[in-house]
């Protein structure tokens, strides 16, 4: 048996020089592994537990299909705040903002001046409460799940998410605390002593009023602008989105998409099934964007006949 020796192999234990070689031909074949499939790896975002990053959400189709203000002003009428003329140029405004994907600057100022006068006159504490039964009715379904996702990756990461819109305070509260979200900016109608006047304070939230909105609640909540994200439609929203470290295209509009692209900012689709997957997203919500879309077309229709 003896003479048999030769043909058992014998164990030797490891260098370690042999350890060392081990791991990092290992590294090599994981690296290249990586590069060659095109995933290389990225730090984990959000962070967890960093109090001093926050998320900034643009509410019109960044967060919810169409303009809040506008189904607020759907919700008014049925309230018999206004006349049928006044609603015909509403549904006007809401068709042109969702077929064009764009905010149109002379719409979205009539919106808000008509907006003013019909809630003249009127508590703060009444509009409110009509802001529950309105979101419940016109605009819980219009919510896109894509970036209702990302919000709550931020919440679940332990960080603050604010919505950031033109849209009134008021309804834009309403829909932060809805969506469980921390609170939100908005345009902040006049009152006095509870009671609408019918003038703004200052200006309407858009544009480079955002971005100084955002500076402003960072620097009162000590947060590193550089470490935040933001998301939004919009190229109006650029001034915003140049403030952050992580800024994110949501269903951009042409101007901001060459932006991105140029900039290398991050982008998601979730207006059609086709977009979804280029981008890389869950496919269902690329779908049911499409499918709610449809159905609600579907239902303008038969209102019609």
């Amino acid at each position: 048996m003896a003479a048999l020796g030769w043909l058992t192999p014998r164990r030797r234990s490891a260098t370690a020089r042999s350890v060392l070689a081990g791991e990092a031909s290992a590294e090599a074949a994981r690296k290249s592994s990586q590069e060659a499939a095109g995933t290389p790896e990225e730090p984990q975002f959000p962070v967890h537990g960093d109090d001093r990053a926050a998320a900034f959400f643009d509410l019109d189709n960044t967060v919810m299909q169409g303009a809040a203000i506008f189904h607020f002003g759907r919700g008014l009428y049925k309230r018999k705040f206004f006349e049928t003329r006044d609603l015909a140029r509403f549904a006007w405004q809401q068709a042109w903002f969702r077929l064009a994907g764009v905010e149109d600057p002379e719409h979205m100022q009539e919106a808000r001046e008509s907006a003013l006068s019909i809630v003249k006159g009127h508590r703060v504490a009444e509009l409110q409460s009509i802001g529950e039964e309105i979101y419940d009715e016109y605009m819980a379904e219009r919510i896109w799940p894509g970036t209702r996702a990302l919000a709550q990756a931020h919440l679940d990461a332990g960080q603050k998410v604010w919505l950031v819109t033109a849209a009134p305070v008021e309804i834009a509260t309403v829909i932060a605390r809805r969506l469980g979200l921390t609170g939100a900016l908005g345009t902040v109608a006049e009152s006095v002593d509870g009671v609408y006047t019918g003038k703004l304070v200052g200006e309407p939230l858009h544009g480079p009023a955002k971005a100084e909105a955002v500076r402003a609640l960072a620097a009162a909540e000590g947060l590193d602008l550089g470490r935040c994200a933001a998301y939004s439609d919009s190229h109006n929203d650029i001034p915003m989105l140049s403030l952050v470290g992580h800024p994110y295209a949501i269903n951009p509009d042409s101007k901001l998409r060459k932006h991105a692209r140029r900039l290398d900012w991050r982008l998601r689709d979730y207006r059609t099934g086709r977009k979804a997957a280029k981008v890389g997203i869950p496919a269902a919500a690329g779908v049911g964007a499409v499918a709610g879309g449809t159905a609600a077309a579907i239902a303008l229709h038969r209102r019609r006949r």
